[in-house]
This record gives structure tokens, C-alpha cells and sequence, in this order.
């Protein structure tokens, strides 16, 4: 009796664990869904095209506090400054961001926001905001038929 109680839970134990992965993997898919729909739109729409990398250096500059530097990017991002460099060109090109040496300590290459780089930020934003609830659909309407199956 008592071994039929603990196989019992084990079992309740391991479908909530495989719940839950299924659950995560379901999160991850929507992410990475969510994640395409915007990709896609940005390169429709006559904007400007990122490589990841200037991606990441530009979210990287606009989503976390001020004061970035060439050196701190090349850290965080954990690739070499030459790269980093490379990623501020292209971004200052289209006029993203703009680097300014430090007042307080000239060896030192500060990040600036731009108001055009702030522009496509909220772009992005606006973007993700409209592909989320689609592929929050879109991923449920997935899941229906699987549980009907599991129903069955």
C-alpha cells in the first residue's frame, strides 16, 4: 500500500515536471516566434538594417542605465573592442548612437543616445507589442489539439 502511495506520487511529481518543461518550451517558442515576427517587420519596413551584433550593442545602449563605453559594451557583450567599434560606426552612421570621449577621463569613449535611435526603440517596442498577442494565438491554438488528443 505504502509503495503504491509513493509510486502514486512520483508519478502526479513527474507529469507536473513534464508539464511544466512543456509549458517552458511553449514560452521559449513564443519568444522565439515573437522574436521573427519583429525581425521580419524591421526588414520590410524602410528602416535601418542591423546586423545581431549592432542590435545587441544598440538594445544593450537603450534598455540599460546611461553612461555605456566602448570598453564596458565590449565586456558585457563579451566580444573584442575593434568589434564593438565596428558596431558604433554603423549604428552612428544611421544616427543610432553617437560616441563622445569622457570628459573626466579622455582614454574613455562614452555611448550617447540619439533621438533617432530613441525613435526606433519605441518602434521595436510598438512592433513586439503588436506580434506578441498573435503568436500568444497562434502558439494556444497549437496547444488545442494536443490536449483534446490527451483528452481522448
Amino acid at each position: 500500500m505504502m509503495a503504491q502511495a509513493r509510486t502514486t506520487t512520483l508519478r502526479t511529481a513527474s507529469a507536473a515536471k513534464a508539464a511544466a518543461k512543456t509549458q517552458t518550451n511553449a514560452t521559449a517558442d513564443q519568444l522565439v516566434n515573437t522574436l521573427r515576427d519583429t525581425m521580419v517587420s524591421l526588414v520590410r519596413r524602410d528602416g535601418p538594417d542591423l546586423s545581431a551584433r549592432q542590435l545587441a550593442v544598440f538594445l544593450t545602449c537603450y534598455l540599460q542605465e546611461d553612461g555605456h563605453t566602448v570598453r564596458g559594451l565590449a565586456s558585457e557583450l563579451n566580444v573584442s573592442k575593434p568589434a564593438i567599434t565596428r558596431a558604433l560606426d554603423r549604428l552612428g552612421e544611421l544616427d543610432l548612437a553617437r560616441r563622445k570621449v569622457d570628459p573626466l577621463d579622455r582614454r574613455s569613449v562614452l555611448v550617447q543616445r540619439t533621438l533617432k535611435g530613441a525613435a526606433y526603440l519605441r518602434e521595436i517596442r510598438s512592433i513586439m507589442g503588436e506580434a506578441a498577442p498573435a503568436v500568444r494565438k497562434e502558439a494556444s491554438e497549437e496547444r488545442a489539439p494536443r490536449a483534446g488528443r490527451r483528452a481522448a
